[in-house]
């Protein structure tokens, strides 16, 4: 009891202090690091994996708007549309024709094959920057018609949003640009170029070098989160989200500051869109369905509203359960369990909710919970217990 009583207090110490959390991060992040090797090049478990990191750069990015401002979103299909559509714009032959007519192309900080393509060929970090350039300003335009509303019409708002994009990638071949459309309509804009980087990408060989960018770029974006949740920005949008009009009372510029949140969870959509775009070789108006924005979402709400390592467990945990448990596992449960005549793939959404109600009902905070959210939840559920206590 003595030994256990010690270690709860070393534990305790250790968490006191300022780099605990940089420590652990830094322990985790090496164990990550090194997990593939536990799995075959071309291991499902490794394509889980690599979904799982891009889900989670969305959902941090998600977080920003929803979690930090408290502005609800349910549009964020948008941005991955525009991130994924920039590796097809700028890292293939899309552009052909438009190039010396179609006798040579545009080629910057690329090698070997794609050196010698035609079309648009830009290194990858050229093309992730260029699609947060992108998706920051659709970000701005659809935070523009929101900044006098709140809460559900929000939401009406961006859900509109996100399905116009739906709709302009499904139709974007009757969208001429010159000679050229915006999108391949139903078809996929595909092959497009892999990352030219640190080492050779090539996902019919090898998805090990895949992961370690995203992790690479979760790592970033991790900075970029705690950065921005710390600075004086990431105060105001957290003031927001708790009284708008106290916070206007007290100065802070209420449209800029919506705007910021808006642009940057866009530009971090963008950027995860760009690479799950580059990892599935193929850009196609299927993939920006609006249930995709509602997945995102209810990351954030699995792991705690506002929460950076809630969100990163909440991604984690239905990555794994959308991409391995239910398309393998359990896709047979339904029938095998009970007879009924349907996958558990047909029912993955409605297992998603009943997931969330489940969370609502157990842990409302979530599974990682923002301290400033658990303090609000926590005392209010005390404070209705003495109200019980007093009236008994």
């Amino acid at each position: 009891m003595a030994a256990l009583t010690g270690m709860r207090d070393t534990l305790a110490d250790f968490r006191r202090r300022r780099w605990s959390g940089l420590a652990i991060a830094a322990a985790v992040f090496a164990i990550a690091w090194f997990l593939p090797y536990l799995y075959g090049p071309l291991s499902s478990t490794l394509d889980t994996a690599i979904y799982a990191v891009a889900y989670i750069i969305f959902a941090l990015g998600l977080n920003i708007v929803v979690g930090f401002a408290g502005l609800l979103d349910l549009g964020y299909v948008a941005f991955y549309a525009i991130g994924a559509y920039s590796i097809g714009w700028f890292g293939s032959d899309w552009f052909t024709e438009a190039i010396n007519g179609g006798k040579s192309g545009i080629h910057v900080g690329v090698s070997g094959q794609a050196a010698h393509l035609l079309g648009i060929h830009l290194n990858f970090i050229l093309i992730v920057i260029a699609a947060m350039i992108l998706t920051s300003i659709a970000g701005a335009i659809i935070g523009l018609p929101t900044l006098r509303l709140r809460g559900d019409y929000i939401a009406i708002v961006t859900l509109a949003f996100g399905e116009i994009a739906g709709t302009v990638a499904l139709n974007g071949d009757a969208i001429h640009i010159g000679k050229f459309t915006l999108t391949a309509g139903q078809t996929a804009i595909s092959p497009v170029d892999q990352p030219n980087l640190f080492t050779q990408f090539d996902n019919a060989l090898n998805l090990r070098p895949y992961y370690w960018l995203g992790l690479v770029m979760i790592a970033i974006v991790l900075v970029i989160n705690f950065s921005l949740r710390d600075s004086r920005l990431g105060r105001a949008w957290i003031a927001i989200r708790e009284d708008e009009v106290a916070a206007a009372s007290m100065g802070v510029p209420l449209v800029r500051t919506k705007l910021l949140a808006y642009a940057m969870g866009a530009a971090l959509g963008g950027s995860a869109g760009a690479f799950l775009g580059t990892y599935t070789q193929a850009i196609n108006s299927t993939q920006f369905q609006f249930s995709f924005s509602i997945f995102v979402l209810a990351m954030i709400i699995l792991g705690g509203l506002g929460s950076i390592w809630g969100t990163v467990v909440g991604a984690i945990a239905l990555s794994v359960i959308n991409q391995q448990l239910i398309p393998t596992t359990f896709h047979t449960a339904p029938h095998d369990l009970f007879g009924l005549n349907f996958t558990a793939s047909e029912i993955s959404f409605g297992i998603f909710g009943f997931l969330l109600v489940l969370m609502m009902i157990a842990r409302p905070q979530g599974l990682v919970p923002e301290r400033r959210r658990k303090l609000e939840l926590t005392e209010g559920l005390a404070s209705d217990e003495s109200l019980y206590e007093v009236s008994a």
